[in-house]
């Protein structure tokens, strides 16, 4: 007898196989630019090539605060450096390798510092969060804020499921900004980093769509 036809429809399961997953959403940064993510005193805003001047003036004026912890501190060592790096951020956006945000001042505009979601693994749909603020802006909850901002970004407009977050045993202050933001810890990282002719230990959190 001659084979059944088999309807272009119709789709014979595998054993094991399971339904594929959506990838990451990122919206277009131009469309996040006119409607940026708000906070009660913070605007979170895409980077763009003409925010490079202020990044290095925000860089500059706090590399004694910001160097003891980012090892690339050092290298964004001229205005162009900072100038490269906006032009990496607008690159890596467009191209779903990064979404990272200027934090501002909601009332003056003032670029406060940066905050933003690393190393977006589409297909597990996974990244990894980091932040820095300017000496100025720090002590006053303002990266609690921002971060949370992000992190909620993440989750509701990506279609995130999974957010890594490392910190440096001894930088107590970023360890209290992971702790409100709701991340659990899973474990030490030994020397994950040289930084200032130190090695540094990291404290390794994450927190899932599905975490409470």
């Amino acid at each position: 007898m001659p084979l059944k036809t088999r309807d272009t429809n119709e789709r014979t399961p595998q054993p094991g196989s399971q339904p594929v997953a959506h990838l990451l959403s990122i919206p277009p940064r131009s469309a996040v630019r006119r409607a940026p993510v708000e906070t009660g005193r913070t605007l979170l805003v895409p980077l763009e090539l003409t925010d490079g001047a202020e990044l290095w003036e925000a860089v500059e004026g706090s590399r004694w605060h910001l160097e003891r912890w980012l090892p690339w501190v050092p290298f964004n060592n001229a205005p162009e450096a900072s100038a490269r790096y906006a032009e990496a951020c607008v690159s890596d956006w467009d191209t779903g390798r990064a979404v990272r945000f200027a934090i501002r001042d909601r009332q003056s505009r003032e670029l406060l510092g940066v905050v933003g979601l690393d190393s977006c693994v589409h297909l597990h749909r996974s990244c990894e969060l980091g932040y820095w603020l300017k000496r100025e802006a720090t002590g006053r909850g303002i990266m609690t804020e921002a971060a949370r901002a992000c992190v909620d970004f993440a989750f509701a407009r990506m279609t995130m499921h999974r957010i890594r977050c490392a910190a440096a045993t001894d930088n107590s202050a970023s360890l209290r900004v992971i702790a409100r933001l709701g991340f659990r810890f899973e474990g030490i990282a030994r020397q994950a980093e040289l930084v200032s002719a130190r090695w540094l230990d990291h404290a390794i959190f994450a927190r899932l769509s599905s975490d409470e």
